[in-house]
């Protein structure tokens, strides 16, 4: 991670216990607790992002994806009459 000039501050309440546990786990990344907490907090933040952002299938459910893509698609008239309805902030 590159330095980066801090701009914002960020305020977390904590127990005692939990105080000590960020730190002894710091201390042994050779870290300081804000440093510990800044890199755990991104690292998990990246990870949140990616779950929600990246689907994993296996290699027969992609080609079942693909395959479901590439078929025409069907006609559903209730939709066609819902898309060719104004809408309510056309009126």
């Amino acid at each position: 991670m590159h330095a980066q000039q801090k701009a914002e501050t960020l305020n977390i309440r904590a127990s005692s216990a939990q105080k000590a546990k960020l730190a002894e786990a710091a201390k042994l990344q050779n870290m300081n607790v804000s440093q510990f907490v800044l890199n755990k907090s991104l690292d998990a933040a990246e990870q949140v992002i990616a779950d929600q952002l990246v689907i994993r299938l296996s290699a027969e459910d992609y080609d079942h994806f693909v395959a479901r893509l590439e078929e025409p698609a069907r006609d559903l008239p209730k939709l066609r009459e819902l898309f060719s309805t104004p809408s309510v902030l056309e009126r």
